[in-house]
């Protein structure tokens, strides 16, 4: 009875051994480096043109990883078609439930993608002058403010007569004036009204608040995006 002994090398016939030095360790290098550097590249414009409430910098610190993630899976499929073939499987049954709250948000993310694919597939000049022209874009778009930027003004008035005051009173102030929203309940009428100021000067508010009639008076900044 003859025993014989698989070596190292007999255990993976299939070819690992040999797909381990298919991607070069300078090329790992090289391709980790650079996704790294626009991962930082991508960050630093989202923190930039951010115009949101609370600013979140794990975002920011996921849009770096996602970049040197794509690119070391980009590199691990091109060096094997049957890798490729389970990463496709695998990846198929990801679910992400993190809700998007700002849609600038989702072109970080693909940003961030595709930055990782495009440089791990060797596309080097793709990669840089891409994410450097996108980047651009969004600087000179992002920042961008409206010529005369919108507010909610909020009032509520005892009756429909004061309401037509406070309107009338509103119109003479402002530049625009555009009810939303309108509540009626037994002695109260609430409404909602996106306006547009003369000027930075928000006195007339107070003076609003202080008619007859007018129980009280909110002004709130409004980026101009509104359900309805």
């Amino acid at each position: 009875m003859t025993v014989s002994f698989l070596s190292f090398s007999d255990i993976f016939k299939s070819g690992f051994l040999e797909n381990v030095t298919a991607v070069s360790m300078l090329d790992i290098v090289i391709a980790m480096t650079l996704s790294f550097a626009l991962g930082l590249f991508i960050f630093y414009v989202y923190k930039k043109t951010y115009a949101g409430v609370m600013y979140s910098s794990t975002f920011g610190v996921t849009l770096i990883a996602l970049t040197m993630i794509a690119t070391f899976v980009i590199l691990a499929v091109t060096s094997n078609v049957v890798l490729s073939l389970g990463m496709v499987g695998a990846l198929s049954i990801v679910r992400f439930r993190t809700a998007i709250k700002e849609p600038l948000d989702i072109a970080f993310l693909f940003w961030s993608l595709a930055a990782g694919i495009v440089l791990s597939a060797g596309m080097i000049p793709l990669a840089v002058f891409g994410s450097v022209l996108i980047g651009v874009v969004i600087l000179l778009f992002a920042n961008r403010k409206a010529a005369v930027n919108p507010y909610i003004l909020v009032v509520q008035t005892d009756n429909q007569a004061h309401e037509t005051a406070a309107m009338q009173y509103i119109r003479e102030h402002t530049k625009k004036c555009v009810t939303k929203t309108k509540t009626v309940q037994r002695g109260n009428i609430e409404l909602n009204l996106e306006i547009r100021l003369n000027d930075e000067n928000t006195e007339f508010v107070n003076e609003l608040a202080d008619l007859e009639g007018v129980r009280s008076a909110v002004l709130v900044s409004y980026n101009g995006d509104y359900m309805g």
